[in-house]
């Protein structure tokens, strides 16, 4: 790999300082194949989070839902720390930065993002299952619907009540609106033996707490399999997909990773990857069938929170981004499939000195 000696040293904005994915990140970038120095900047809507502690730099800034103070606090970091690329990490900055690219430019400022009509087309749930339609990539059944009467025609029409169906807000992620519909269970089992982040409701209780007006939900076919993300790095010369199984989830998060080389993923992510037209690092999600079929789930345009499992097995496709992005090339690399990973639960302690565990 190129030494340090012979890389210029870059500024990098990261965002969602407080997001689960911070520390890989971080990790990603400092101890990058190219030994390059890098300078990170974090920011984050909350004035106190781990990403303040573990990069160079730290902003509080607006939430993206504000716009204007948003992309005001964004270039006014983005004129004094001379960034040279920013690296989003929340979805709800996705659209926002997308749509500013060319101003960014204007200040010798890059995104690591797709163009704004891919990543909406990307990030819509409903759109999504719509391409992997066209495409013949294996999806669950599904609908859209608008109203309760048309919720359960559309259930009745999956099994319900015999069979567990799933009803999922198109555009929301990170395990938002989302809701596992069973009949068979037993509230008081869900009491004593389950966490409160649990998903599982009956029908009746769902449309209770929906009411009469709501957004068009999507109506779904339950994949009861393990679940897979694939994390993928995709140029004008370049395509890297790695599939992992998520063999723990906790809150939406992979405590245990392993990586699966398998075709069928690997070719469906390219499909999807080329037809969609995505850039840089992104994923995608898929979950096995009672058939042992993986459909899809989802489409991360953006860094997924585990994405430094893709560095740990050899390939750092985050910090290939931002070598892309600056219109470097990208290696050749070497991957080990016996890659796996844990997460635990570390920590920073703060009083006069910050502690990192």
């Amino acid at each position: 790999m190129n030494n340090k000696l012979f890389m210029n040293k870059i500024n990098i904005l990261v965002t969602g300082g407080g997001s689960p994915g911070i520390i890989g990140t971080i990790y990603s970038l400092k101890n990058n194949y190219d030994q390059r120095d890098i300078q990170i900047v974090c920011t984050d809507a909350k004035s106190d989070c781990v990403g303040k502690y573990v990069a160079d730099k730290f902003y509080q800034i607006k939430k993206a839902n504000d716009i204007q103070d948003y992309l005001s606090d964004i270039f006014s970091i983005v004129i004094s720390e001379k960034i040279d690329v920013i690296l989003p990490q929340n979805t709800s900055e996705l659209s926002v930065l997308s749509q500013n690219k060319s101003k960014l430019l204007d200040m010798g400022c890059k995104v690591i993002i797709s163009s704004y009509n891919n990543l909406i087309r990307a990030n819509s749930k409903f759109e999504l299952l719509e391409v992997c339609k066209e495409l013949e990539i294996p999806y669950p059944d599904y609908y859209l619907i608008k109203n309760k009467d048309d919720l359960i025609a559309k259930a009745t029409k999956l099994g319900w009540p015999d069979n567990t169906v799933l009803i999922k807000h198109p555009s929301l992620n990170g395990s938002r609106g989302i809701r596992i519909i069973d009949e068979n269970i037993n509230y008081k089992d869900l009491f004593y033996n389950q966490k409160p982040t649990n998903m599982y409701t009956k029908l009746d209780d769902f449309l209770k707490i929906i009411g009469d007006n709501f957004d068009p939900l999507l109506v779904m076919e339950y994949l009861s399999g393990e679940e897979v993300s694939i994390d993928v790095f995709r140029d004008s010369e370049n395509f890297i997909s790695i599939p992992r199984l998520r063999n723990e989830i906790r809150s939406g998060i992979s405590f245990k990773n392993s990586a699966v080389k398998r075709s069928d993923l690997i070719g469906f992510s390219k499909k999807l990857s080329d037809y969609l037209d995505l850039e840089f690092c992104f994923g995608f999600q898929f979950k096995y069938d009672k058939n042992g079929i993986p459909k899809i789930l989802e489409c991360n345009p953006r860094v997924q929170g585990t994405m430094i499992f893709s560095t740990i097995m050899g390939a750092n496709i985050i910090y290939s981004s931002i070598k892309s992005c600056l219109g470097e090339k990208i290696p050749q690399f070497s991957l080990d499939w016996n890659t796996r990973l844990l997460r635990y639960w570390g920590a920073v302690g703060m009083n006069d000195k910050v502690t990192k565990i």
